[in-house]
């Protein structure tokens, strides 16, 4: 075995730290995107607000993180370092704003926008709560927790509720009297409906009657794909935020606007006026006009273009006409529908709509989203 000296030692880790460095820098070798589709007026955004790196207690140098999201089809990252946990300071020296500093020049280049975020660390009540748009996380570096939240919202910064079950019983969140204070000072202004693979639909609940913003974060500490992996279709969680231009200053503003959903894995979570133009937005009828001959059947061709494979079920018959109580427009494919007539001699032109509802897009916890798949139906004679 070869002895090192202690400066030997140390060169031999900086130059392994170089070499990682240098690597990082070039690991984006391709990206996927994220593909969910723009609603009227708005530009749909791919984000991930909630993450580690070395400086607090993850696994990974800032600008992998960087890279990893651009890989990954993200528009927008926040470096979420905790403030008040920092298990690495025996070998990375306190410095609440270097992981932003490391980090910026790589997401700039990348195209990647990059609010500067921190995660204030607290036990129950309060709770782990992070904050990002911000000009400098020292000032949050308080002992009273509402001190440190204050000094976040002083800096405009959106503030929202991390994990809200985690480590509760069962992991069901639970709404605290000190939840209700930053409600009401205006200190708090959304939660994590998904945190990594957890869905918290209390959390979407709260968001629905106390009109917080819906987020979707991966929380993640250690390198991506040990988590999620891409080319087994297996994403991370993002939060989809709709904005009027890709800027920092639109994602802030739709975030405060409340203008978000959540998307993790094959499920899409938020307000009927926002997923629902997503739904429509992404599928298509090919063949909408159709003619049915008396009880015969006819193939509707239906193209989903997201990545979402909506998952169709209905309980309702229709008068004229059969379709399939189940159906799942597969993404980025086309599947066929058959529907057929119920009456032999009808003569007649309709505009049908076919009820179904969509229960992977859920507007309440577990409520899906309503829809209609709409044709234009020629019924003729079967004798003709």
């Amino acid at each position: 075995m070869y002895q090192f000296k202690s400066g030997q030692f140390a060169l031999k880790h900086v130059l392994f730290l170089l070499i990682f460095v240098l690597i990082s820098t070039a690991l984006p070798v391709s990206r996927t995107e994220i593909n969910i589709p723009d609603i009227p007026e708005y530009t749909t955004l791919k984000c991930d607000l909630h993450m580690h790196t070395v400086f607090s207690d993850g696994n990974v140098w800032p600008t992998i993180r960087v890279a990893e999201a651009w890989r990954d089809g993200l528009d927008a990252i926040s470096i979420t370092d905790h403030i008040e946990y920092l298990p690495h300071t025996d070998d990375i020296p306190k410095n609440l704003n270097r992981p932003y500093e490391i980090a910026l020049p790589h997401a700039e280049a990348m195209d990647l926008l990059f609010p500067m975020g921190a995660e204030i660390t607290r036990e129950r009540p309060t709770g782990h709560i992070n904050a990002i748009f911000l000009n400098d996380i020292n000032p949050l570096d308080t002992e009273v927790v509402n001190d440190a939240i204050k000094a976040a919202v002083d800096q405009g910064a959106f503030v929202f509720m991390n994990h809200p079950g985690w480590r509760q019983p069962n992991n069901i969140g639970i709404w605290y009297d000190e939840h209700t204070v930053l409600l009401e000072n205006g200190w708090l202004h959304g939660v994590e409906v998904v945190n990594g693979s957890d869905y918290y639909p209390e959390a979407h609940q709260w968001c629905l009657d106390k009109k917080l913003t819906m987020m979707a974060n991966s929380d993640v500490h250690n390198p991506i794909d040990y988590e999620y992996n891409q080319s087994t279709g297996k994403h991370r969680p993002v939060t989809l935020v709709f904005v009027k231009e890709k800027s920092l200053k639109g994602i802030k503003e739709a975030l405060f606007g409340r203008r978000t959903a959540v998307f993790k894995e094959n499920l899409l979570i938020g307000e009927k006026q926002f997923i629902e133009p997503i739904f429509y937005q992404s599928v298509k009828i090919k063949n909408p006009q159709i003619t049915i001959k008396g009880t015969n059947s006819v193939n509707i061709q239906i193209h989903n273009d997201s990545d979402i494979s909506y998952e169709l079920v209905s309980d309702t018959t229709l008068t004229d006409i059969f379709y399939p109580s189940t159906i799942t427009l597969q993404a980025n494919k086309t599947v066929v529908l058959t529907v057929g007539g119920k009456i032999k001699d009808i003569n007649a032109t309709k505009e049908i709509a076919l009820p179904y509802v969509a229960k992977n897009l859920l507007i309440e916890p577990a409520k899906g989203l309503p829809v209609k798949l709409k044709l234009h139906v020629n019924f003729i004679p079967a004798s003709e």
